[in-house]
């Protein structure tokens, strides 16, 4: 691979930002308010568009069109006076300060900030063949439904299998079930949870809402392994789940390229960071959202604490570059989950208190276009 070098500008120091994510846009959002002129910034993600998962069962279900759930870097990045380099990393080389990108070209940086999100694992699937959708990444998930509705609703039967049971995953469930509920033979749904349930991290209340919404809509549940099948899925007692389409929402693994990067990184292979969302074994390194893992506590691979900790970053990565104090994230004792049902309605999960109705989806609704509008006006 022939490698080429981005050279920064005549004394400037540089920071490159790695990934779009929830909490680099408030990078972003900081550079807006605030240009660093002396400093040669450089984002660097694979796509122009950053898509938003709260909007994703809306996407499904026709609430939302695709523009209205993305944002587009491209236009942040020149209101930021930054530049835009669409290439994905191949390799780290941290003790260097050095990345190397997928299209060859060399990145020396000062100073670096990474927010990719995490990657599904995929290997156990491989047999399911082109009937594997991945719900993350988010880009190709929303190129491809349309067509996947399109085929669940011409075709009888059509089988959709879920594998993942936290909040993604019946949200996932549901909003298939839901869209194309106007077909003659709507499609069976199965959701496969882990041996904890559905919704393992959510209180007992929220949990039997939740089931009692899935017999609802006639979505089944199954709980174990599951691995690919060329006819669907597998589960681990050797039940086999025919099905036409297999939609992946579990499984938050490190990306590969973090292996001999040379970072402290935690037992499954994440960023090793501090309360402070700074690597532990390099100072002039950063990261956020799922990309990571703090040292101190144990914090849940959640889109809530990927947007409520965009702020102390992009703070935290200037007062590094200025020498300034940093702050720390503190995460709130309960966050607030609005799990949208498909059908209008969502239920609240908030610790151990739950609700539901259509009232819940409008303030979903708000939130979700104040984080898109945030960012687009």
């Amino acid at each position: 691979m022939t490698v080429e070098t981005i050279l920064p500008a005549v004394n400037r120091r540089r920071l490159v930002l790695v990934g779009g994510g929830h909490a680099q846009l408030s990078v972003l959002e900081a550079l807006i308010r605030r240009p660093r002129p002396d400093i040669d910034t450089v984002l660097v993600t694979p796509s122009v568009y950053q898509y938003y998962s709260g909007m994703l069962p809306g996407f499904m279900v026709a609430r939302y069109s695709e523009h209205e759930c993305r944002i587009d870097l491209r236009r942040l990045a020149e209101r930021a006076g930054i530049r835009l380099h669409l290439s994905c990393v191949a390799r780290i080389c941290a003790d260097q300060r050095q990345l190397i990108l997928a299209d060859g070209i060399q990145l020396d940086y000062d100073w670096l900030s990474v927010d990719t999100g995490s990657e599904p694992e995929l290997e156990q699937f491989r047999n399911c063949g082109n009937r594997l959708l991945p719900v993350k990444p988010l880009a190709p998930f929303f190129a491809a439904w349309q067509a996947m509705r399109a085929a669940a609703a011409s075709t009888r039967p059509f089988r959709i299998a879920v594998v993942g049971a936290g909040a993604a995953g019946v949200e996932v469930a549901l909003a298939a079930r839901h869209s194309v509920l106007g077909a003659l033979t709507p499609p069976s749904i199965t959701l496969i949870s882990g041996t904890n349930g559905v919704l393992a991290d959510h209180a007992p209340a929220v949990r039997a809402r939740m089931l009692c919404n899935l017999t609802s809509a006639e979505v089944q549940l199954r709980s174990g392994r599951a691995i690919g099948h060329p006819d669907g899925l597998q589960l681990e007692h050797g039940e086999l789940l025919p099905a036409e389409m297999v939609l992946l929402a579990a499984g938050a693994h490190a990306p590969r390229w973090l292996q001999n990067a040379g970072l402290a990184l935690d037992p499954a292979g994440f960023i090793a960071v501090d309360a402070t969302h700074r690597s532990v074994s390099h100072p002039e390194i950063f990261a956020a959202g799922d990309v990571c893992a703090r040292t101190d506590l144990a914090l849940a691979r959640s889109g809530v604490h990927a947007v409520r900790a965009g702020p102390v970053l992009a703070h935290n990565l200037f007062a590094s570059i200025d020498a300034g104090p940093l702050k720390t994230y503190r995460p709130r004792k309960r966050s607030l989950y609005l799990i949208a049902l498909g059908e209008g309605s969502a239920v609240l999960s908030w610790g151990t208190l739950s609700a539901q109705g259509r009232w819940v989806m409008r303030w979903k609704d708000h939130i979700d276009r104040a984080f898109i509008r945030r960012f687009t006006h």
